[in-house]
């Protein structure tokens, strides 16, 4: 028996812990905390709009102990009280998935996993492919032919495969490798020093538990030792990592069946709640009222008003920011890093250039409030020693490479270009917050770090100038006190986490914008990062010989200007135009300046111009072939790259409301094409021998 759509079991336990710590702290008017609600509500549209299911369930952990605790009166004992702002968000999250149409399980004696477990192996031998939507290490147990588990706050999938690449051995032998190692969380004891490598490599040589324990006597050193003094409680460690597979259940996975939501309960759930986003679709769909289906939920948006964004007013009120100087306290970030799901990241360096800036720090955020910045090249009187940057460029160089470390950062195309500065191909770039911000509403005049913390987190945030100070003063970042430098870094990368918990579920709930920001935006930046590496070549002779002839025939026509005017004067000076204008020649004053005196700006000449007044025609072309020298075939040369002897512009993704590129030193989007000086122009941008030059532009 086969059917189309999986059959889904979400972990609601643990997705409602991930989302607890990974969300910014929301609070509804009334105090009440919503953060974790929202994450996992936002997980759960997500797998509504992936899957379309018609066979799913949540899965909650119910109250009180279970069977584990009559084996193993210490199992999970050392684990803190829930929170209480976590706890009282359980009710309110349990009447939010009934209300959108959610089985919702809670088994008394046993855990979430255990239930999952059970309708995941009857699945199997119903043979119903099964998907398990879950955080949880643990399940990977559960993997095989049949069930695959999904991470949708990583985007990651675990299919009997991926346990083989990333454990290095069988789903099928994975409770022995939790039991080898233990869960100080789950307080399960495992072999003391015992960690995932050292588990792979004594379960790759002997099988299983059963036989590293039968040749335990062959495992020398201190490891040998300790796996001899702990292997009489590796059965009861392995007992407790068992996911059981036998629940007494009333429900069956054909049984478990997504139903229409109550809309009306929704509606009044997300008002309390001040989800106005979702609200919002519910009301302007119509869905209050109706009994349309959950999918409704999903609709395209493009009505929706994207004014008012969803901001969390209450940021984690203490940092906790470390430097990071010694070996030890590098090689525990490093570890922490590789674990995370996600992590945010960025550069402190030398220049905006990107291609000139050289590192002077990294920092890293993996939990909203906590980060860490590592600096490396500070150079002043005093400055402290500082690890080594080659050899923590080594160290790093395969986590930023690797495409399944998923990163986030604030503009990291700079960050990429930084990086490859340095011989390091960043890879896993997953989320951009500046590209989130711009496409909920590309607008907005601002999508730099500081002002989207004011304006989605409320808050405010060590600028640089308040470090580096202002003008010809101003400091390099190598310059400044590594006590000044770490918490402005480190923020730096706190907050761009915490802006991606904010804007990823805003994006998430309006499908239509998040397709745009996944499929075109996301993609698009390593691609126009290669752009401006790669840089373009100019012909610079052609270039001279254009000047020359420009400066020719501006020459020409400030002569002919003269003749009109019948005497000498300056041009490119509004006050003595406007008297030759509108004094001597008697032109229409067809608008002031505020100063009251008449105007000489472009639109005013081009309207006098088109009205046939020679003089205004003669400024006009006069000011275009101006500013084609100035600009263009004087200025290009000058920013040929020395090194790779080619013109290097910055593209902007995040800047026009319409969504097209724009690009500056040098503006390469604005040569005219209309006129034949603007072509010449172009035809100086040339392409090496072998290749083609390719124009392409977005339909709008």
């Amino acid at each position: 028996m086969t059917q189309k759509a999986p059959f889904i079991l979400v972990d609601g336990s643990s997705y409602l812990y991930r989302a607890y710590h990974a969300m910014p702290s929301l609070t509804n008017a009334e105090g009440l905390a919503t953060g974790a609600i929202y994450g996992v509500i936002n997980m759960l549209r997500k797998l509504l709009r992936d899957y379309t299911p018609q066979h799913v369930a949540v899965v909650f952990d119910a109250k009180g102990k279970t069977f584990r605790n009559d084996l193993y009166s210490e199992y999970k004992a050392t684990r803190p009280p829930m929170p209480d702002d976590l706890r009282e968000q359980i009710e309110p999250l349990h009447a939010v998935v009934k209300a959108m149409g959610f089985p919702l399980l809670m088994i008394d004696n046993v855990e979430a996993d255990d239930v999952i477990g059970t309708l995941a192996h009857q699945a199997t031998d119903l043979k119903i492919d099964t998907v398990i939507s879950t955080g949880d290490k643990d399940m990977a147990q559960l993997v095989n032919e049949h069930v695959t588990l999904i991470n949708t706050m990583s985007n990651t999938t675990t299919d009997v495969q991926a346990v083989h690449d990333k454990y290095g051995i069988a789903p099928n032998r994975i409770i022995d490798y939790l039991a080898l190692m233990g869960d100080k969380v789950d307080n399960i004891p495992g072999v003391p020093s015992v960690g995932p490598k050292t588990a792979t490599k004594l379960l790759q040589q002997y099988d299983s538990l059963e036989g590293v324990i039968a040749h335990a006597d062959e495992v020398k050193g201190k490891m040998g030792e300790k796996l001899r003094e702990a292997a009489a409680e590796l059965p009861l460690s392995y007992l407790l990592a068992t996911i059981k597979l036998d629940v007494e259940l009333d429900d069956t996975p054909t049984s478990l069946q997504l139903q229409t939501p109550d809309n009306e309960a929704l509606l009044a759930l997300f008002k309390s709640l001040e989800f106005k986003t979702w609200t919002t679709e519910l009301v302007r769909a119509g869905n209050a009222s109706s009994n349309q289906g959950v999918s409704q939920l999903d609709s395209s948006s493009s009505t929706i008003k994207l004014a008012d964004p969803l901001i969390a007013p209450v940021a984690p009120t203490e940092q906790h920011y470390e430097s990071i100087v010694t070996e030890e306290r590098l090689q525990y970030w490093l570890t922490q890093l590789k674990k995370a799901d996600l992590f945010a990241f960025d550069t402190e360096t030398t220049s905006l250039n990107y291609l000139d800036a050289r590192i002077v720090g990294l920092s890293f955020a993996i939990k909203a409030g906590e980060a860490a910045y590592i600096p490396l090249t500070h150079d002043y009187v005093g400055a402290p020693d500082q690890l080594a940057l080659e050899h923590v460029l080594t160290l790093f160089k395969p986590l930023l490479e690797d495409p399944k470390q998923h990163k986030v950062g604030q503009n990291l195309k700079y960050d990429r270009h930084v990086l490859l500065n340095h011989d390091i191909d960043l890879q896993g770039i997953q989320h951009d917050t500046m590209l989130q911000s711009y496409v909920l509403n590309s607008t907005a005049t601002r999508h730099d770090m500081d002002s989207l913390a004011e304006k989605y987190l409320g808050r405010s945030t060590i600028h640089f100038e308040d470090i580096a100070g202002k003008g010809k003063k101003q400091l390099t970042f190598n310059q400044i006190a590594v006590e000044q430098a770490a918490p402005y870094a480190a923020e730096d990368a706190d907050i761009t986490l915490q802006l991606h918990q904010t804007l990823w579920p805003q994006l998430q709930a309006i499908p239509s914008l998040e397709e745009v920001y996944s499929k075109l935006e996301m993609p698009l930046l390593p691609v126009i990062n290669t752009l401006e590496r790669n840089g373009v070549n100019i012909d610079i002779w052609m270039l001279q010989q254009q000047s020359d002839q420009l400066a020719h025939d501006i020459d020409k026509l400030e002569r002919q200007a003269w003749d009109v005017a019948g005497e000498e004067f300056n041009l490119g000076s509004p006050k003595q135009l406007g008297a030759i204008l509108y004094e001597k020649l008697e032109l229409p004053i067809l608008k002031k300046t505020p100063k009251g005196q008449p105007s000489t700006a472009e639109g005013v000449l081009q309207e006098l111009a088109d009205d046939g007044y020679e003089l205004p025609q003669i400024i006009m072309e006069y000011r275009s072939l101006s500013k084609l020298k100035s600009t263009y075939t004087d200025r290009l040369p000058e920013q040929v790259n020395k090194t790779t002897g080619r013109v290097h512009t910055s593209y902007h993704q995040a800047v026009t409301a319409t969504g097209r590129l724009s690009s500056s030193d040098p503006n390469l989007q604005n040569i005219p094409i209309r006129s034949e000086q603007g072509r010449r122009i172009r035809e100086a941008f040339v392409a090496p021998e072998g290749y083609t030059l390719l124009a392409a532009d977005y339909s709008q």
